[in-house]
């Protein structure tokens, strides 16, 4: 990992861990220059970036949820693509498909956009199943398949989706399958009062529109290090009552009051993996409870479905998960 980016620890010479963690704090910093009032979708994004898993999100249009993927490709020196999910999108368009060369009179295949570091799913519900399970395969396996062939995708790879709530009309649900590989579910609300002052005063001061310029941020950090922090983070001490912990979490949601369906086994993996990473950005030397806690809602709210009597009743899946949260016993360390 370079060096150049870290800030030196006073009075010592700083292990690879805390340099890792200065590299995800100064990222963190540089993306809350662009997109203002979102702090916990900002670390949201960083627990999937670091724990190399994939980040559904989730809110109306115009909250910045594409700005927050074009400024971590600027942080970020990877290679950067967007698809934008449409009814008549083919999975040939998502993945790449062969095309026959007259010259040579041969077929050459022509990778589609996948084949990136950051791949952004733009409004993910806005196509169809077929089209969406075009990305089962290189979310899961890091791999697509054409004519026969296993072609590999750049490392690291994240794919970040988004979606307008499912109520909105021209919409397709995502099936459980797909929706599993994500490892976080993020919501984006309505920033705070304060927040949208700073956001629009920001705006209105630049000269593209309604758009916030993600061109003055800085480059933080290379492919390399991205792949030197997610290895510094599986390497993070983690007692067994936390392991224990996440996976009695997990557990609980699969006979729980109210829940129609529980979360699988990966979020049993996607618990700990992201409590990896969010003690990594906290700057943490071991991960605690309340790293698992803290990533708890955004790896299950996907992952469970209410009982049709609790739909009727208005609750909502978050307030199921917190009575969870706040019932199942966390140890103390």
């Amino acid at each position: 990992m370079s060096e150049s980016h870290a800030d030196p620890i006073p009075g010592a010479t700083a292990s690879p861990r805390q340099r890792a963690s200065q590299l995800a704090q100064a990222l963190r910093e540089e993306l809350r220059k662009a997109l203002i009032g979102q702090d916990a979708v900002i670390d949201g994004v960083l627990t999937a970036l670091i724990a190399g898993g994939h980040v559904l999100v989730e809110g109306v249009p115009g909250l910045g949820k594409t700005l927050l993927v074009r400024a971590l490709a600027r942080c970020f020196a990877g290679e950067f693509s967007r698809i934008q999910f449409t009814p008549d999108l083919m999975p040939s368009d998502v993945t790449g498909h062969a095309v026959y060369d007259l010259q040579s009179e041969q077929f050459k295949l022509r990778k589609g956009p996948v084949f990136t570091n950051l791949l952004l799913a733009d409004e993910i519900n806005r196509a169809p199943a077929k089209t969406q399970a075009a990305l089962l395969e290189v979310m899961q396996e890091r791999q697509v398949t054409l004519e026969g062939r296993a072609l590999a995708v750049p490392q690291p790879f994240l794919v970040m989706a988004t979606q307008n709530p499912i109520e909105q009309e021209g919409t397709y649900p995502l099936p459980e399958a797909e929706l599993d590989r994500f490892m976080l579910k993020l919501r984006m609300d309505y920033p705070d009062a304060e927040a949208e002052l700073r956001l629009v005063r920001q705006v209105t001061r630049s000269a593209r529109a309604d758009m916030l310029d993600v061109s003055a941020l800085r480059q933080q950090l290379t492919a390399k290090d991205v792949l030197a922090l997610q290895k510094i983070a599986s390497d993070l001490p983690l007692d067994d009552q936390v392991l224990d912990y996440a996976v009695r979490l997990a557990r609980a949601t699969r006979d729980w009051p109210g829940l129609a369906l529980g979360a699988g086994p990966r979020a049993s993996i996607a618990l700990v993996r992201g409590a990896r990473a969010r003690a990594l950005l906290r700057g943490g030397e071991f991960v605690t409870p309340d790293d698992v806690k803290g990533c708890a809602a955004d790896v299950l709210r996907h992952r469970v479905r209410l009982t049709p009597e609790m739909d009727i009743e208005g609750l909502s899946v978050e307030r199921v998960l917190r009575q969870l949260l706040d019932q199942v016993a966390a140890p103390r360390l």
